[in-house]
């Protein structure tokens, strides 16, 4: 079984290239964005020179809280494109394998319809994740070296405004719990794309969210719930994951510096709330419903 989904995996690494070229180009153009502003700014000598000084002034809570912001930046974005291409990617998986035909060739081998579904689900939940997250970290650290060569030529200490500061342990930690956990949050909605993917003849896209925006809308004109509303919008937007944030607390005024943390992201994340949340367990059930109807329906479709 294990070795099995192994393969199964491998394969959908080996036909859906996107899931490692997408992250791969978007830490390409972030870096030469990064490299075309550090040549750019480089031009406004004088006041790099003071924002050196200020920086190298200022407090290591302050530039923690200034690196960690920049770097999230990066991940946001590779977050964003995850999210599209988990979308994209699970409403293909079980749609391109019956237009090319090639589900024939698959179903010839000694592999089961649920193994084949499972390994679906793990790749647009766990593999598609966590190679954003790896593209992460690499993005990070390639940044921060040419942030570093650049301080240096303009005479900074890459080491102490740049490396000392920098607290890479705590947002990679924090970038791969969210990794993982997002993807578990929003699981109803990959197993619904899932299933979607399995019995369209056409237009997997337009089918997955027609509905998503007219059940909601027909909701609201018949009745004053919104059950349907705050299972695909409200729960996409408001993970049980994060602390709430006291604005008050961002900054000390008895000491007149930013709150120590302010800077920590592992700080602001409740992974024992997520975990405990019955909102997060019942929508791996759904997912689960989702799965399996997914598996009856290629098992018993006759693509010949």
């Amino acid at each position: 079984m294990i070795s099995n989904q192994l393969s199964l995996v491998r394969r959908e690494l080996w036909e859906h290239r996107a899931i490692y070229i997408a992250p791969l180009v978007i830490a390409l153009v972030m870096s030469l964005m990064s490299l075309t502003g550090q040549v750019t700014i480089s031009a406004f000598g004088h006041e790099v020179d003071l924002a050196i000084i200020g920086a190298s002034s200022a407090g290591e809570i302050e530039r923690q809280a200034a690196i960690t912001a920049i770097l999230m930046v990066f991940t946001s974005i590779f977050a964003l494109g995850a999210w599209i291409l988990m979308i994209f990617y699970s409403l293909d998986a079980l749609y391109a394998e019956r237009r090319d035909k090639s589900i024939l060739f698959w179903r010839s081998l000694p592999v089961t319809d649920a193994e084949t579904v499972i390994s679906k689900l793990l790749t647009a939940v766990l593999v598609i994740p966590l190679t954003a997250f790896a593209f992460v970290v690499v993005t990070h650290l390639l940044n921060l070296i040419l942030w570093s060569i650049w301080l240096s030529i303009q005479g900074g200490d890459a080491g102490h405004l740049l490396w000392s500061a920098a607290p890479l342990f705590d947002n990679w930690a924090a970038t791969l719990i969210i990794a993982v956990a997002m993807p578990l949050w929003l699981s109803p909605l990959i197993g619904w794309f899932l299933f979607v993917s399995v019995f369209t003849r056409r237009s997997p896209l337009l089918i997955a969210f027609l509905p998503m925006f007219v059940v909601p809308m027909l909701e609201k004109m018949v009745s004053s719930t919104s059950l349907f509303w705050d299972a695909i919008f409200v729960r996409s937007v408001r993970p049980p994951l994060f602390k709430g944030i006291d604005v008050s607390r961002i900054f000390d005024e008895d000491n007149f510096q930013i709150a120590a943390d302010t800077a920590s992201l592992l700080a602001k994340i409740d992974l024992a709330r997520f975990l405990s949340s019955p909102s997060m367990w019942l929508g791996l059930v759904v997912c689960g419903l989702f799965t399996t109807a997914a598996i009856y329906i290629r098992r018993y479709r006759d693509e010949s």
